[in-house]
């Protein structure tokens, strides 16, 4: 590591997360996987290396079916899960939104769920289910090894399981997931939890309904298939996720296909560095 890297590194590491550390060959590897961590400053990337060691000193990795998790899996992952809490301040404040959990269940691929619904007439049905990610509520993270290792592809496309599994975790701080998470104070410039409540679905409810209807578009009529990933379709919730996961990985394309989405996120995630582009 040239030697400014390595003296930015311990700054931000004394200030961050003073006590776990990430090697530097371990780190360039995750960076060298994962294209749009490699593309954050470089500041933000020892900080998020911090951040990524200081979860990993509170968190528990445990493989399924055989699966081995390495430190290498374990950094990627954390690096992932930690880059939406990036611009939240202190270190043990940021990561206190991850507090209900410590188990992350990794499996070797797609994982089938079994699951029970019931029915008007009080009939209960059960299915299998295929996850990539399952995020459960004051539970452990469940994730597909297969899905999250294969960034570059993800990334052009703007998916990736990490984000939108943690992204659900933070709209769980408030309960069932509905597609909005505790909203900071002065959130957007307002004055009241309303206010503040009023400004986010201002934008995401009209940005829903309009994803939705394209999607039905595409798989009922034929009409062009949208960018993000169709599963944004099922739920506000889902929506949200998935458009935290393009926002994350492939920033460019997503304030291309949703505009008006950016400066809610920016405001969310990047309280005080980012103005609307």
């Amino acid at each position: 590591m040239p030697p400014f890297l390595d003296r930015l590194w311990s700054r931000v590491r004394a200030t961050v997360a003073p006590v776990p550390d990430i090697s530097a060959a371990l780190w360039l590897q995750t960076l060298q996987r994962y294209p749009f961590l490699a593309a954050l400053p470089l500041h933000d990337q020892a900080k998020l290396r911090a951040l990524s060691a200081l979860f990993l000193h509170h968190k528990q990795f445990h493989g399924a079916h055989g699966l081995v998790v390495t430190d290498a899996m374990a950094i990627d992952i954390a690096a992932q899960a930690c880059l939406p809490l990036l611009h939240w301040g202190d270190a043990a404040a940021a990561l206190g939104w991850y507090d209900d959990f410590v188990g992350i269940v990794v499996h070797p691929g797609e994982a089938v769920a079994r699951r029970q619904t019931v029915d008007d007439a009080g009939v209960v049905h059960e299915h299998t289910e295929v996850l990539l990610g399952e995020a459960m509520e004051r539970g452990p993270i469940m994730l597909s090894w297969q899905h999250v290792a294969d960034a570059s592809h993800n990334t052009a496309r703007g998916t990736n399981v990490v984000v939108h599994e943690f992204v659900h975790k933070l709209d769980m701080r408030s309960g069932a997931p509905n597609g909005c998470p505790p909203l900071p104070a002065g959130f957007m410039g307002t004055r009241t939890a309303r206010a503040a409540h009023e400004a986010w679905w201002a934008a995401w409810e009209p940005a829903y309904a309009d994803f939705r209807e394209r999607v039905i578009m595409a798989q009922r009529f034929g009409a062009m298939q949208p960018w993000l990933d169709a599963y944004g379709a099922t739920a506000p919730a889902e929506f949200f996720a998935v458009a935290c996961e393009a926002y994350f990985v492939n920033r460019a394309q997503f304030a291309q296909e949703f505009p008006a989405l950016m400066p809610v996120l920016d405001a969310f995630f990047r309280p005080g560095l980012s103005l609307p582009e």
